[in-house]
Formats: C-alpha cells, structure tokens, sequence
C-alpha cells in the first residue's frame, strides 16, 4: 500500500539526489545508460557483456525471460544482437519485440509474465546516440539494487553456460497489435472520436506503426508526419522535443489539435486549433482538473518536479489540488506518486505518468486522456488549458570542471538569498547539478519576463567565478 507522504513546498534551492545516487554506480545513469553510438558503455562490446551480466543475475533467481524493445535508430539493429547474444550466453531466454514505444515494452513485459523488459533506445536524442534501459516484471523502472548487482556481475568474466542450458530467442510478431489493443483499453468502452481531425507527429521514432492507428481505429481522422523512420531521421526537427512541424501541420490543415511524441514514445506534447503549444505542465494541469471534476482524482494532489512552472501550481492550488515536487526525471516522480498516493504526476518535457492507467509514461495513452476530457466536456483543447498563466522561466546551465561535484558554498546561497528577495515572493529560484551532464542549473521564475532574464544570467556568473575558485 502506498504510504502517505508530506511534501514541503517551500520555494528553496534543492538538489537532485538522483545525481549523488548515479555516482555511487559505474555504468548505469539516471535512465539506464545512454550516450554516443561506438564510445564509453554504447559499444557492442560493452552491451554483449551487458546482456550476459543481466542474464546472470535474473538466472540466479531461477530460468528466466527477457523481452527486447528498440526505436528506430539505425544502431539498434547492432545492439538487439548484442544483448540477445550476452542473454542467451547466460542461459536466458529472449522474447524480440523488434520496433516498440518505451510504454509498450513496459506493458508487454507485464503480460508475458517476462522476468525483465530491455529498451534500446536514446529517447528524444539524435540518431548518433544509443542507450539501454530496463523494466522490472511489473513494467516500472528497474530497482537500484539490481542495477547494482548487475554492474557487479560486469566486472566478472563472461562464461558461455553449456550448450544444452543456452536460452533461446524468439519474435513476438503481435506486439504492436497487443499495444494498440491497450492503449484503447484506457477510454470508455464507448468513447468515440468521429469528428475530430488530428495531426499526429510520430518524430520518426517508435510510434510510428502504432500511434496513427490508436486514434484512427477510435474515429478519428489522421494527418500523420513524422512517420517515415529510415535509421537516421529520429528526432530530426520534429516531435515532442521541435513542435513547430505539428504547428505548421496544423495550422495548414486546419486541425483541431496536434499531437506530438518523442523517439521512444514516452513523451508528449500538444498543439491546439490555434496552433498554440501545450507542453507537459499544461497537460497534467488539464488531467488534474477534469478528473478533480468527474471525482476521479482521489487525492487532491499531483507530482510535478523542481522545474514545474510556478504557474500552474498556482492554478492547481485554486482548485484545492496540491503540487507535489520531486526531483527531476520520472523516475522519481513515479516514486513520489507512490509515497504519496497521487494518481498523476508529469515533467514539463512531456513525461506524464497516468497511474490510474499504466505503470510508466506514456505520450499516446496520456493523449487519450487529453482527448477523451475534450468529448465528455464538449470543449476544446485551447478552452481546456485557459485557466492557467505560465510564468517566464529561464535556465542557464553552467559548466562544471570535468570529475568536479557540485556543492552549495554559503556565497551562493547568500546570491539566491538576493534574488529571492528581488522576487519579493512572486517567483522562484532554483540551482541543481545536472543528472545527466556536468552542468549546474540556474534556474529564476517570476511574472516579469525581463527581470527573470537579468536575474539569472547574474545569478549564473556569479556561480560560475565561485566554482572557478
């Protein structure tokens, strides 16, 4: 049972803890490993040994299944091999998925009774990027103690176990059929979107077999772009992360919405009839407050992270709903979600986690969400989103000195001290190392833009001369 959990919303700086935990681990980041393709751990090398390592350690716990999932990427095809190889030499069996949005590996995972589901994919990053992520049986991300004993198990040498215990590999031809049969399974039995004309941008990624037809098989009529995928184009000035080709393709077809998902499907991002921009904060407001409405929102909250705009916490807070904020990345919003009971939570990049519906984020079945609150309310989407004033925020990221770790000096807390007093309580400020990269990032929110701008480049010089110290 979900434990309850209070959350402190005062606005100070604070850190990601998830950055001290991917330290204290050899391999494995803040979403698995990821990085460019031929360099560091994304080598076929390194992933064929990844592959034997988890296969050790789930064949420690008794026979065990693994399922694969890839983007479109073209060096995905080289590290389905390689992970297929090391599993098998470990003595695990391999179930391939072949092309498959992150959620939907995560849901497979979960109904073929699989010990582990194995995701390649960079997500929203250009093709020349790779990664490796993993699902635990019940489709949510992998505990930190079996990251660990598999970067254990990596340092060992590889041992092909004998002949007659090698696991086998197989292809499961329906996996793209069974996902969209899902995702149509999170709306009423009934719901129908005959009427609606919708673009649909699947940013040459994962989606790209499966998101067209989700919403054309419930009525409504798709204009799909980003849906060529030939290996090198994922990402390439389209989706979730470059939404002005869904915004041109609507205004041009006069569309009443655009949806955009990212490579791996995990994202997602909006565009309404006017060809305004809906990004995850605005989503997961538009979700909070019908489900408040219908009663389906159970507890009056919501998990959002340190980067949620003022704004719509502010706008959350009028309808009695409170703004619980994790740190960054979805894996701990998804924690938090859990301690706290919340049914919501979401990231403004797009992740929106819907755990009334499924275990992870997920760009189309969220869009269904989105969609089904625009027919039972007769309203669209540019209606559902206008109570909510987005404050200006602006980020810097300041560069860290390679192997250097962050930590907070009292100058710099007396520099935030100084803003937050310019603020005068109308904004917030925020300074957090990276999870990803070596970067500190200074982040002021307040209603004027022009002072938010002057306030964090000063804030960020100032914090670069202490660190050069």
């Amino acid at each position: 049972m979900w434990r309850k959990h209070q959350m402190h919303l005062k606005y100070i700086m604070q850190f990601n803890t998830e950055f001290e935990s991917s330290m204290t681990k050899k391999y494995f980041g803040t979403d698995g490993i990821r990085g460019p393709v031929g360099v560091g751990s994304v080598t076929p090398e390194f992933i064929l040994k990844l592959g034997w390592a988890t296969g050790k350690v789930f064949e420690e716990q008794g026979h065990c299944k693994i399922v694969i999932g890839k983007d479109t990427r073209i060096s995905g095809y080289m590290f389905e091999s390689a992970l297929e190889a090391g599993l098998v030499a470990a003595g695990a069996d391999v179930q391939l998925l072949g092309p498959m949005p992150t959620p939907g590996i995560a849901y497979i995972t979960r109904t073929l009774r699989a010990n582990a589901g194995i995701v390649i994919s960079a997500s929203h990053n250009p093709h020349y990027d790779n990664g490796i992520k993993f699902f635990s049986n019940e489709g949510e991300k992998l505990a930190d103690e079996i990251e660990h004993a598999i970067e254990q198990k990596m340092d060992e040498p590889l041992v092909v176990v004998e002949s007659s215990k090698l696991g086998k590999a197989s292809r499961v031809d329906d996996a793209a059929g069974r996902y969209i049969e899902f995702c149509k399974s999170t709306l009423p039995p009934m719901m129908d979107f005959s009427g609606l004309k919708m673009v649909v941008d699947c940013a040459h990624g994962s989606t790209y077999h499966i998101a067209p037809h989700v919403f054309s098989e419930l009525g409504a009529q798709v204009i799909k772009i980003g849906a060529e995928p030939n290996g090198i184009n994922i990402n390439d000035g389209c989706g979730a992360t470059n939404p002005a080709a869904l915004k041109e393709a609507v205004l041009l077809n006069s569309a009443d919405l655009g949806v955009a998902l990212d490579g791996d499907g995990d994202r997602l991002i909006m565009v309404d009839h006017l060809g305004e921009v809906l990004d995850g904060d605005e989503i997961l407001y538009i979700l909070a407050k019908t489900r408040l409405d219908e009663g389906r929102l159970g507890k009056p909250s919501v998990v959002g992270t340190q980067m949620t705009n003022l704004g719509v916490e502010h706008a959350l807070k009028r309808l009695g709903i409170d703004l619980l904020r994790s740190d960054v990345g979805d894996r701990h919003v998804f924690q938090l979600m859990k301690q706290s009971g919340s049914i919501l939570g979401g990231e403004g990049s797009g992740h929106i986690i819907c755990a009334d519906r499924t275990t992870t984020g997920d760009g189309i079945i969220s869009a269904l969400q989105v969609l089904e609150m625009m027919s039972r309310k007769s309203k669209r989407l540019h209606e559902l989103k206008s109570d909510i004033q987005k404050y200006p925020q602006c980020m810097i990221n300041v560069k860290l000195k390679s192997g250097e770790k962050f930590a907070l000096t009292d100058e710099m807390s007396s520099a935030v001290k100084a803003v937050e007093k310019t603020l005068n309580g109308s904004g917030r400020v925020l300074l957090r190392p990276s999870g990803t990269e070596p970067v500190v990032r200074v982040m002021v929110e307040g209603e004027d833009l022009s002072l938010v701008k002057t306030l964090a480049l000063d804030l960020s010089k100032t914090v670069e001369r202490l660190l050069e110290r």
